[in-house]
């Protein structure tokens, strides 16, 4: 049983430092953070990337806060999601695997093996949300696509 610890120690060690910690942040030519794309006048495209340390929902909350501040930029005061993307998983990036083996030879001979295995997904966790958005001011709206770019921010997490 003891030598089963080390190698889970280190296994959980490792799935610590496999992916770095999001942050709320331009990408930046990294695979985390916001990008944005001018379509139009009035029309961005805002996408968030996160890894495996962030759930969709916060991952469509730092996307929102993003597309709040770009609003806020272009003096508008909410912004209509015209369109929204989701891609991504949530599987645990770092595999452990176990097994179990005994065997018996001739003349009486047996051995008993115990063995640990790790696999390392590089894709697995990540996540990304894409909004594309149309800046506006004046009266807002009741539409669930349409959101105050001051509200949003004032309860923004993270930064």
């Amino acid at each position: 049983m003891r030598h089963l610890v080390i190698p889970l120690v280190l296994a959980a060690s490792l799935a610590a430092c496999v992916s770095a910690p999001t942050i709320y942040g331009p990408a930046n030519g990294s695979d985390r953070g916001w990008s944005q794309t001018r379509i139009e006048q009035d029309r961005f495209r805002i996408r968030f990337e996160a890894g495996s340390d962030m759930a969709f929902d916060e991952v469509e909350l730092m996307a929102l806060r993003r597309a709040a501040e770009v609003t806020l930029e272009q003096g508008g005061e909410w912004f209509l999601v015209s369109s929204r993307n989701v891609e991504g998983n949530d599987r645990n990036p770092v595999g452990v695997s176990t097994g179990v083996g005994i065997s018996t030879g001739s003349r009486g001979y047996s051995s008993r093996r115990i063995g640990v295995g790790l696999n390392f997904d590089a894709s697995a966790g990540e996540k990304s949300v894409s909004l594309e958005i149309l800046v506006r001011s004046g009266p807002r709206p009741q539409d669930v696509r349409v959101y105050d770019a001051r509200e949003i921010l004032a309860n923004a997490v993270g930064g």
